[in-house]
């Protein structure tokens, strides 16, 4: 086994390679505005890392989101046209259940229950509440701090939608961003479990900040 693992939905492009034993090499740079200039780049330096060329790779793994529509959709089309050329499956995961997953798993274990927030701009938060490192008990939502402090009281909350607004989330956990070698270990589970994972679709959890004006006035000749 050999997994490709590529997260875009936060500001972290991160790529990873998982063998099905451990996380063989993963890269990371943080830059919410380059999302398509990064990945492919950072893809090629996993892959150099490790020592492998693309053709081992037997599986591909996204985080679907939810995240901002543009760069969401630059992680889950390069994983659409790397499976397509490689012949190989592609699996979706939450991009906050990977951030759970290396909060619990990770160096100091956070113990639950906790909620993870990412940063959704429009000062909003994309959160989710989990029991443990692989148990979510909340679909992926997308709300103000104010309006969800209340329901998080006195849980940990990790990642840098926790940062972002302390006043409603005094309890805030790294890590910040997600980790395309927690994606990597938390699919390797999966598989190993005979688990299902979700289709690798884009969780967008509400309509992008571009949209056609409406009653635009038509100039093209009828």
């Amino acid at each position: 086994m050999l997994l490709l693992a590529v997260d875009t939905a936060t500001p972290a492009v991160t790529a990873a390679l998982h063998d099905g034993t451990s996380v063989v090499a993963e890269t990371t740079q943080v830059d919410a505005r380059r999302h398509g200039e990064l990945l492919l780049p950072l893809i090629d330096t996993t892959l150099r890392e490790a020592g492998l060329k693309l053709d081992a790779v037997t599986g591909v793994v996204v985080g679907v989101g939810p995240g901002p529509y543009t760069g969401l959709r630059v992680g889950l089309a390069t994983a659409e046209t790397f499976g397509f050329a490689l012949g190989v499956p592609v699996h979706g995961l939450c991009t906050l259940d990977a951030l759970a997953y290396a909060a619990a798993e990770g160096r100091g274990g956070l113990e639950g229950p906790f909620a993870v927030a990412t940063d959704a701009r429009r000062k909003e938060v994309y959160w989710a509440r989990y029991d443990d490192a692989r148990t979510r008990t909340t679909e992926p939502a997308v709300d103000r701090p104010a309006e969800i402090a209340e329901r998080l009281a006195g849980l940990p909350v990790v990642g840098a939608g926790a940062r972002l607004y302390p006043e409603a989330f005094p309890d805030a956990r790294g890590p910040e961003h997600v980790s395309a070698a927690a994606l990597a270990s938390l699919a390797a589970e999966k598989l190993a479990a005979g688990s299902d994972f979700l289709p690798p679709l884009p969780l967008y959890l509400r309509r992008p900040d571009a949209q056609v004006p409406k009653n635009y006035k038509v100039v093209t000749p009828k």
